[in-house]
Protein backbone atom coordinates (compact mmCIF):
# COMPACT_ATOMS: atom_id res chain seq x y z
CA UNK A 1 0.00 0.00 0.00
CA UNK A 2 2.98 2.30 0.65
CA UNK A 3 6.22 1.59 -1.18
CA UNK A 4 9.50 2.79 0.28
CA UNK A 5 12.77 3.23 -1.58
CA UNK A 6 15.89 4.94 -0.19
CA UNK A 7 18.66 5.69 -2.70
CA UNK A 8 22.36 6.24 -2.09
CA UNK A 9 21.94 10.03 -2.00
CA UNK A 10 19.56 9.79 0.94
CA UNK A 11 16.39 10.46 -1.07
CA UNK A 12 13.50 8.43 0.32
CA UNK A 13 10.64 7.84 -2.13
CA UNK A 14 7.33 7.05 -0.45
CA UNK A 15 4.86 5.90 -3.10
CA UNK A 16 1.14 5.59 -2.42
CA UNK A 17 0.13 2.29 -3.99
CA UNK A 18 -3.58 1.62 -3.50
CA UNK A 19 -4.55 2.22 -7.11
CA UNK A 20 -7.96 0.54 -6.89
CA UNK A 21 -9.05 3.08 -4.27
CA UNK A 22 -7.27 5.98 -5.98
CA UNK A 23 -4.76 6.07 -3.13
CA UNK A 24 -7.43 7.17 -0.66
CA UNK A 25 -6.35 7.99 2.88
CA UNK A 26 -7.86 4.92 4.51
CA UNK A 27 -7.04 4.09 8.10
CA UNK A 28 -4.40 1.66 6.86
CA UNK A 29 -2.82 4.24 4.54
CA UNK A 30 -2.76 6.88 7.28
CA UNK A 31 -1.13 4.41 9.66
CA UNK A 32 1.57 3.54 7.12
CA UNK A 33 2.22 7.18 6.24
CA UNK A 34 2.50 8.17 9.89
CA UNK A 35 4.99 5.39 10.58
CA UNK A 36 6.99 6.21 7.45
CA UNK A 37 7.38 9.88 8.37
CA UNK A 38 8.30 9.00 11.96
CA UNK A 39 11.04 6.72 10.63
CA UNK A 40 12.22 9.28 8.08
CA UNK A 41 12.47 11.95 10.76
CA UNK A 42 14.75 9.82 12.94
CA UNK A 43 16.83 8.15 10.23
CA UNK A 44 20.07 10.08 9.58
CA UNK A 45 20.44 8.34 6.21
CA UNK A 46 17.33 10.14 4.92
CA UNK A 47 18.06 13.62 3.60
CA UNK A 48 14.95 14.35 1.49
CA UNK A 49 11.55 12.68 1.22
CA UNK A 50 9.62 12.46 -2.06
CA UNK A 51 5.93 11.60 -1.76
CA UNK A 52 4.66 10.08 -5.02
CA UNK A 53 1.80 7.83 -6.13
CA UNK A 54 1.10 4.99 -8.52
CA UNK A 55 -1.90 5.02 -10.84
CA UNK A 56 -3.96 7.78 -12.44
CA UNK A 57 -4.72 9.55 -9.13
CA UNK A 58 -2.28 11.03 -6.64
CA UNK A 59 -4.79 10.83 -3.78
CA UNK A 60 -8.57 11.09 -3.75
CA UNK A 61 -8.80 12.09 -0.10
CA UNK A 62 -10.50 10.12 2.64
CA UNK A 63 -12.01 6.72 1.89
CA UNK A 64 -15.69 7.72 1.90
CA UNK A 65 -16.91 4.10 1.88
CA UNK A 66 -14.87 3.45 5.00
CA UNK A 67 -16.17 6.65 6.56
CA UNK A 68 -19.79 5.78 5.71
CA UNK A 69 -19.39 2.35 7.30
CA UNK A 70 -18.41 4.12 10.50
CA UNK A 71 -21.94 5.51 10.80
CA UNK A 72 -23.16 2.06 11.89
CA UNK A 73 -21.71 2.57 15.37
CA UNK A 74 -24.19 3.35 18.20
CA UNK A 75 -23.02 6.99 18.30
CA UNK A 76 -23.65 7.42 14.57
CA UNK A 77 -19.94 7.49 13.85
CA UNK A 78 -18.85 10.37 16.08
CA UNK A 79 -16.05 8.46 17.79
CA UNK A 80 -14.87 6.93 14.53
CA UNK A 81 -14.89 10.23 12.65
CA UNK A 82 -13.00 11.87 15.51
CA UNK A 83 -10.39 9.11 15.40
CA UNK A 84 -9.89 9.34 11.62
CA UNK A 85 -9.64 13.15 11.64
CA UNK A 86 -7.04 12.94 14.42
CA UNK A 87 -5.07 10.35 12.45
CA UNK A 88 -5.15 12.48 9.31
CA UNK A 89 -4.22 15.69 11.14
CA UNK A 90 -1.39 13.81 12.81
CA UNK A 91 0.04 12.69 9.46
CA UNK A 92 -0.13 16.21 8.03
CA UNK A 93 1.66 17.60 11.07
CA UNK A 94 4.31 14.88 10.84
CA UNK A 95 5.07 16.11 7.31
CA UNK A 96 5.34 19.72 8.45
CA UNK A 97 7.39 18.81 11.53
CA UNK A 98 9.64 16.33 9.73
CA UNK A 99 13.18 17.78 9.80
CA UNK A 100 13.74 16.48 6.26
CA UNK A 101 12.37 18.50 3.29
CA UNK A 102 9.33 16.78 1.75
CA UNK A 103 8.50 17.08 -1.97
CA UNK A 104 5.17 16.00 -3.44
CA UNK A 105 5.37 14.47 -6.92
CA UNK A 106 1.85 14.84 -8.29
CA UNK A 107 0.12 13.24 -11.24
CA UNK A 108 -3.64 12.99 -11.72
CA UNK A 109 -6.12 14.23 -9.15
CA UNK A 110 -5.36 15.42 -5.64
CA UNK A 111 -8.70 16.10 -4.02
CA UNK A 112 -9.91 16.98 -0.52
CA UNK A 113 -7.43 15.39 1.95
CA UNK A 114 -5.30 14.52 -1.10
CA UNK A 115 -4.99 18.23 -1.86
CA UNK A 116 -4.25 18.74 1.83
CA UNK A 117 -1.45 16.20 1.51
CA UNK A 118 0.16 18.20 -1.31
CA UNK A 119 -0.27 21.47 0.57
CA UNK A 120 1.36 19.98 3.67
CA UNK A 121 4.55 19.14 1.77
CA UNK A 122 7.34 21.71 1.60
CA UNK A 123 7.52 21.65 -2.20
CA UNK A 124 5.45 20.15 -5.00
CA UNK A 125 6.16 19.25 -8.62
CA UNK A 126 3.16 18.38 -10.78
CA UNK A 127 2.70 17.08 -14.28
CA UNK A 128 0.31 18.55 -16.81
CA UNK A 129 -2.42 16.04 -15.93
CA UNK A 130 -2.52 17.05 -12.26
CA UNK A 131 -5.71 18.61 -10.95
CA UNK A 132 -6.56 19.84 -7.50
CA UNK A 133 -9.77 20.52 -5.58
CA UNK A 134 -11.38 20.73 -2.17
CA UNK A 135 -14.78 19.43 -3.31
CA UNK A 136 -16.48 18.83 0.02
CA UNK A 137 -19.17 21.43 -0.67
CA UNK A 138 -20.52 19.16 -3.42
CA UNK A 139 -21.45 16.51 -0.85
CA UNK A 140 -22.41 18.69 2.10
CA UNK A 141 -19.06 18.34 3.88
CA UNK A 142 -16.92 21.48 3.95
CA UNK A 143 -13.20 20.68 3.57
CA UNK A 144 -12.33 22.15 6.96
CA UNK A 145 -9.16 20.17 7.67
CA UNK A 146 -7.79 20.52 4.11
CA UNK A 147 -8.47 24.25 4.59
CA UNK A 148 -5.76 24.41 7.27
CA UNK A 149 -2.98 23.34 4.91
CA UNK A 150 -4.45 25.09 1.86
CA UNK A 151 -4.77 28.46 3.60
CA UNK A 152 -1.10 28.25 4.62
CA UNK A 153 -0.05 27.79 0.99
CA UNK A 154 -2.17 30.07 -1.14
CA UNK A 155 -3.73 33.51 -0.86
CA UNK A 156 -7.02 34.03 0.96
CA UNK A 157 -9.09 34.69 -2.17
CA UNK A 158 -7.69 31.65 -3.96
CA UNK A 159 -8.18 29.41 -0.92
CA UNK A 160 -11.77 30.57 -0.49
CA UNK A 161 -12.47 30.10 -4.20
CA UNK A 162 -11.36 26.49 -4.00
CA UNK A 163 -13.19 25.84 -0.73
CA UNK A 164 -16.47 27.55 -1.63
CA UNK A 165 -16.83 26.30 -5.20
CA UNK A 166 -15.18 22.88 -4.97
CA UNK A 167 -14.05 23.40 -8.56
CA UNK A 168 -11.17 21.35 -9.97
CA UNK A 169 -8.22 23.53 -10.91
CA UNK A 170 -5.57 22.46 -13.46
CA UNK A 171 -1.89 22.23 -12.65
CA UNK A 172 -1.01 25.51 -14.34
CA UNK A 173 -3.51 27.42 -12.19
CA UNK A 174 -2.33 25.58 -9.08
CA UNK A 175 1.16 26.91 -9.86
CA UNK A 176 -0.25 30.43 -10.19
CA UNK A 177 -1.92 29.99 -6.80
CA UNK A 178 1.35 28.82 -5.24
CA UNK A 179 0.07 25.31 -4.45
CA UNK A 180 2.80 23.74 -6.61
CA UNK A 181 6.28 24.95 -7.49
CA UNK A 182 6.52 23.78 -11.08
CA UNK A 183 4.55 21.97 -13.77
CA UNK A 184 6.28 19.65 -16.21
CA UNK A 185 5.36 17.18 -18.93
CA UNK A 186 4.21 13.80 -17.64
CA UNK A 187 7.23 11.99 -19.01
CA UNK A 188 9.54 14.45 -17.22
CA UNK A 189 7.83 14.38 -13.81
CA UNK A 190 10.03 11.91 -11.98
CA UNK A 191 13.26 13.35 -13.42
CA UNK A 192 12.24 16.90 -12.48
CA UNK A 193 11.30 15.88 -8.96
CA UNK A 194 14.47 13.88 -8.41
CA UNK A 195 16.63 16.69 -9.80
CA UNK A 196 15.11 19.02 -7.22
CA UNK A 197 15.50 16.38 -4.49
CA UNK A 198 19.16 15.79 -5.35
CA UNK A 199 19.88 19.52 -5.29
CA UNK A 200 18.42 19.78 -1.78
CA UNK A 201 20.03 16.52 -0.60
CA UNK A 202 23.46 17.98 -1.40
CA UNK A 203 23.07 20.57 1.38
CA UNK A 204 23.83 20.14 5.06
CA UNK A 205 20.94 18.25 6.64
CA UNK A 206 21.52 20.17 9.88
CA UNK A 207 21.07 23.44 8.02
CA UNK A 208 17.93 22.24 6.25
CA UNK A 209 16.38 21.00 9.49
CA UNK A 210 17.23 24.27 11.24
CA UNK A 211 15.69 26.30 8.42
CA UNK A 212 12.52 24.26 8.07
CA UNK A 213 11.86 24.36 11.82
CA UNK A 214 12.51 28.11 11.96
CA UNK A 215 10.32 28.82 8.93
CA UNK A 216 7.26 27.16 10.42
CA UNK A 217 7.84 28.78 13.80
CA UNK A 218 8.26 32.36 12.56
CA UNK A 219 5.46 32.29 10.01
CA UNK A 220 2.91 32.09 12.85
CA UNK A 221 4.46 35.05 14.73
CA UNK A 222 4.10 38.80 14.57
CA UNK A 223 6.86 40.73 12.79
CA UNK A 224 8.93 41.69 15.86
CA UNK A 225 8.70 38.22 17.39
CA UNK A 226 9.57 36.63 14.06
CA UNK A 227 12.73 38.71 13.74
CA UNK A 228 13.73 37.98 17.33
CA UNK A 229 13.24 34.26 16.81
CA UNK A 230 15.04 34.24 13.45
CA UNK A 231 17.95 36.20 14.90
CA UNK A 232 18.37 33.62 17.68
CA UNK A 233 18.28 30.84 15.11
CA UNK A 234 20.92 32.61 13.01
CA UNK A 235 23.24 32.92 16.01
CA UNK A 236 22.85 29.23 16.88
CA UNK A 237 23.30 28.29 13.23
CA UNK A 238 26.47 30.38 12.94
CA UNK A 239 27.97 28.42 15.84
CA UNK A 240 27.32 25.09 14.12
CA UNK A 241 30.18 23.16 12.55
CA UNK A 242 28.58 23.06 9.07
CA UNK A 243 28.13 26.83 8.99
CA UNK A 244 31.79 27.31 9.83
CA UNK A 245 32.72 24.78 7.13
CA UNK A 246 30.37 26.27 4.53
CA UNK A 247 31.57 29.83 5.03
CA UNK A 248 35.18 28.68 5.03
CA UNK A 249 34.65 26.70 1.83
CA UNK A 250 33.05 29.73 0.17
CA UNK A 251 35.97 31.97 1.11
CA UNK A 252 38.50 29.35 0.03
CA UNK A 253 36.60 28.65 -3.21
CA UNK A 254 36.20 24.91 -2.61
CA UNK A 255 33.32 22.49 -2.15
CA UNK A 256 32.14 22.16 1.45
CA UNK A 257 32.38 18.84 3.29
CA UNK A 258 29.28 18.52 5.44
CA UNK A 259 29.19 16.64 8.71
CA UNK A 260 25.51 17.49 9.27
CA UNK A 261 26.23 19.06 12.66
Amino acid sequence: MLQRDLDNMGILRLTLDDVARRNALSEAMLTELGAAFDEAASNPAVRVVVLAANGPAFCAGHDLKEMTAGRSAPDGGQSYFTKVMAMCSGVMQRIVNCPKPVIAEVTGIATAAGCQLVASCDLAVADETARFSTPGVHIGLFCSTPMVALSRNVGKKHAMEMLLTGDMIPAARAAEFGLVNQVVASEALRDATMELARKIASKSSMTLATGKRAYHAQVEMGLADAYEHASQVMVENMLARDAEEGIGAFIEKRAPVWQDI
